[in-house]
């Protein structure tokens, strides 16, 4: 027997709100970002079902921050969350997934509907950017931008990596998204980020924490290379660092 489609079935009259739509939500604590990817664990009942129901539909769902201390349904109306779209997802013997989604467009919860799904399902509505400047964003994008490498480049020279730097977006309404995916940001901090309408106010934030951080992480890796040279310039294997 397949998968059952998503059946709406509203128990009172509503009237939504201008250009509000319907979306499965899975409440997490945890931050999808636009433009990032992220695995899933889908083991609950109820999300297996939401995630059939998703595969025979367009493969998105709402993935809404919910924080371990907060019961779901009292997460307030304009709770931002992402859009996700399942990339992959590999189903296992027991009825457990593991999936990737991507972020695509971030939402605002309207209000949870009722329905006959087991999961929940919610009106949403778009939540987009208020306008800024291109001047103003530019070269804050390009500081965080050498920022983010200098970073990456000083913590795999303490781990001894030779990959290359992950390129970030050329987007800068989106750069602030991949530099927090990626670097180690407090959870209620990475909720701050997808909430702001401010591509400006969140290349800030980012560029504060990386230039906080880097002076100390530079330092440990310079610290790493001259261990490993034993002070002679060259590593325990003979090779220049």
């Amino acid at each position: 027997m397949g998968p059952r489609r998503l059946v709406f079935t509203p128990r009172a009259p509503y009237i939504p709100a201008v250009d509000a739509r319907l979306l499965p939500l899975f409440p997490l604590p945890v931050v999808l970002f636009p433009g990032t990817a992220r695995p899933l664990h889908i083991f609950e009942p109820r999300y297996r079902r939401m995630l059939a129901d998703c595969l025979d539909g367009d493969r998105r769902f709402g993935l809404l921050f919910c924080a371990d201390t907060e019961h779901e349904r009292a997460i307030p109306p304009g709770q931002v969350g992402c859009i996700a779209r399942i990339e992959t997802a590999d189903a296992l013997p027991d009825g457990r997934s593991n999936i990737i989604v991507a972020g695509e467009e971030r939402f605002a919860l309207v209000r949870f509907i009722d329905s006959d799904a087991p999961y929940l399902l919610g009106e949403v509505i778009d939540y987009a950017d208020e306008p800024e400047f291109d001047a103003e964003l530019d070269p804050l994008a390009e500081r965080v931008r050498a920022a983010f490498e200098r970073l990456v480049r000083a913590v795999r020279a303490i781990a001894d990596q030779r990959t290359p730097v992950p390129e970030l977006p050329q987007d800068s309404s989106r750069m602030a998204y991949h530099v927090a995916s990626v670097i180690d940001t407090p959870l209620d901090a990475r909720y701050d980020l997808l909430r702001s309408r401010s591509a400006l106010a969140r290349l800030r934030a980012v560029a504060g924490i990386l230039e906080q951080a880097v002076p100390s992480v530079e330092r440990r890796a310079v610290q790493h290379r001259r261990a490993r040279s034993n002070g002679s310039g060259h590593d325990a294997a003979g090779h220049a660092p």
